[in-house]
């Protein structure tokens, strides 16, 4: 499958793309040529996307001397002080030590002679350990102590011992680069032969094991050197990191739009994979940014959404959890094809392009952890394995490491896959400060219920007879649970307390604001209350026509109403309108030019030539009406 890179390199962030050809778009060459003139996507889809901040680059892959904050036997997990913010976690399966047999998981020192976690690690050890999972949510770095440097084609493991092949690479190939890296001379380490090192020979691992055994010796004098904690290993930067690990032969070219990047990985290949340096190439047009020509940008834009539209007028509906992310398939206005279309066919139809949307969709937004695909129902255990054989074929282009169960009697597959960095999704967003990243708020009406029950409290509460009526502020959508239709709440709610409220309040307040302003007689609370007087003139926007009167119509300011005469043939417009009669939460007005206000100063809902400041009184914000 061919495949291109492009890296965007930005000041505030770099971010790569792969792109896979599409099946059905191979073609022939020359018809490649031709489609690369007109759109240089063109035959190619985004497969996976890369983000990464300046200051919150990614740590996987970085080695620290670190020291031992706490072990914590019923755990078998140690936690690792490298300074971070929080602390890494460090569990037995990882710990290395020479010489010492190493319990594992579930087997901890006791009868069989082994020995637990407590004796390998005290507080206070130092120890040199390597991120193989950066920091998610409020979780810590996950950490090992076995250490790996990563090369072109191999990964290199010092403590290691023999050498392995990537299990993604076909049979014959494993059996050929085996009989290439036949005693080899590993340095008393171990190595792993990439998938990238497809078509490698023998020099070429060589060259690679000295250039991999140096960094190492620099690691070890760094290790002797620094103090806990500290960084000793930094991981390359994401687009040598990204190329590096999957720029092969497979792939037509890496197009880079930074002249220093592209000097970067031209530097990188011509140490590594002199053969590649050709294919790196620099992005030279003024016209239009490289994401923009391929058409990434707007897949990125895509990823922040829930809903993921199918050719067929199915779509995918993503939700995530904590605990797990859900994925649920709906046929939505795919009705199957022809008169004589049956409801298993349009059903399989639609759960087989779902499974490789499900997979597009797991890669380009990087999700990790437990996953549950909620196919539509089949009836057929035939048409179940054909769905489940489409999924496992579409991620064995995925080279992140996953396991599928079997799809349930109830349509669902669970499955696994590794969750090493944050998507690109969670690079992008952040948690709605109003609903907390809940994707709920409570509605208008709950909280004004819950505020009557406080009202209710403080009038019960008050045993001074001077107060009779109390100035309370609070979001106008909310006050308008009491003053609507016809304020038949507010009037209950003072018949039972005995007292008066008033409301004041903008927009722009938080919906569960809830704070009393003012409290006294009836007479001081409507002076600071009642926002206008006969006679004041306000500049307002007429919203909407008046439910009974078909002439006239409505201006709304902060939640107060003014029903505006013979202003039904002006709504949408601003004007300038009288006050006639003002009450605590409606007034009546007139207006007084019919003409559009078009200078620069109608903006402003008060009239401030003509409106009348009073004693006490308090004005409205300036918010559109």
């Amino acid at each position: 499958m061919n495949k291109q890179v492009l890296v965007s390199v930005d000041r505030g962030e770099t971010r790569v793309a792969l792109l896979e050809a599409n099946d059905n778009d191979s073609g022939s060459t020359a018809g490649r040529r031709k489609a690369k003139a007109k759109d240089p996507a063109a035959g190619y889809r985004v497969a996976e996307l890369y983000l990464e901040r300046r200051g919150n680059r990614s740590i996987v892959g970085n080695i620290y001397k670190g020291k031992v904050d706490n072990v914590l036997a019923g755990l078998e997990a140690a936690f690792v002080d490298i300074g971070l913010d929080k602390n890494g976690f460090l569990h037995v399966d990882e710990i290395v030590l020479p010489g010492v047999e190493t319990p594992r998981r579930g087997r901890g020192g006791g009868k069989d002679g082994r020995k637990g976690i407590t004796d390998l690690l005290k507080p206070g050890q130092e120890v040199v350990v390597q991120v193989v999972k950066d920091p998610l949510k409020t979780k810590g770095a996950r950490l090992s102590m076995e250490l790996t440097i990563a090369g072109r084609y191999m990964v290199y493991a010092p403590t290691g011992e023999g050498v392995g092949v990537s299990k993604r690479l076909e049979d014959k190939e494993r059996e050929r680069l085996r009989k290439e890296a036949r005693s080899l001379d590993l340095r008393g380490g171990g190595a792993i032969i990439r998938t990238a090192a497809h078509g490698a020979k023998r020099a070429d691992f060589e060259r690679e094991i000295l250039y991999l055994d140096r960094l190492h010796s620099v690691l070890v004098e760094r290790v002797k050197e620094a103090a806990a904690p500290a960084l000793v290993f930094q991981e390359a930067d994401l687009s040598v990191r990204v190329v590096r690990d999957v720029f092969s032969a497979d792939f037509q070219r890496a197009v880079v739009d930074d002249p220093k990047q592209h000097q970067r990985l031209t530097s990188f290949f011509t140490r590594t994979a002199p053969e590649l340096v050709d294919r790196v190439e620099l992005w030279e047009n003024p016209k239009e940014s490289l994401f923009e020509a391929y058409g990434v940008e707007e897949v990125i834009d895509g990823v922040m959404s829930k809903r993921v539209d199918l050719q067929s007028g199915g779509y995918l509906m993503i939700d995530y959890a904590e605990a797990l992310t859900v994925i649920d398939v709906n046929s939505g206005s795919f009705t199957g094809k022809g008169k004589s279309a049956r409801l298993e066919d349009t059903i399989l139809r639609t759960n087989m392009e779902a499974a490789e949307a499900v997979v597009n969709e797991l890669r380009l937004r990087d999700i990790g952890g437990i996953i549950v695909i909620d196919f539509i129902d089949m009836a057929r255990a035939r048409n179940r394995d054909a769905v489940l054989k489409t999924l496992r074929k579409a991620l064995a282009e995925d080279r992140t490491k996953t396991y599928t169960a079997e799809i349930s009697k109830l349509g669902l597959v669970e499955m696994t896959r590794q969750n090493v960095t944050e998507g690109v999704r969670e690079v992008m967003s952040r948690p709605c400060p109003t609903c907390d990243g809940e994707g709920i708020i409570r509605s208008e009406e709950t909280i004004a219920i819950d505020f009557e029950r406080r009202l209710r409290e403080i009038a019960a509460k008050t045993r001074k007879k001077a107060i009779e009526a109390y100035l309370v502020r609070m979001n106008p959508r909310v006050s308008s649970q009491f003053t609507g239709d016809g304020a038949r709440v507010l009037r209950q709610l003072e018949e039972e307390t005995g007292k008066t409220f008033h409301f004041e309040g903008s927009e722009g307040l938080p919906l569960d604001h809830f704070e009393v302003l003012m409290e006294g007689t009836c007479e001081q609370v409507e002076e600071r209350a009642v926002p206008f007087k006969e006679g004041d003139e306000v500049l307002v926007q007429i919203v909407e026509p008046h439910m009974y009167e078909v002439d006239d119509a409505v201006a709304k300011i902060d939640g107060y109403i003014i029903s505006v005469v013979g202003g039904g043939a002006y709504v949408g417009e601003k004007h300038l309108v009288r006050i006639e009669e003002a009450g605590r939460t409606a007034a009546t007005a007139q207006l007084v030019d019919v003409r559009p206000q078009t200078d620069g100063a109608s903006d402003d809902l008060d009239s401030g030539s003509r409106r009348r400041g009073r004693r006490g009184g308090r004005r409205r914000s300036r918010a559109t009406a």
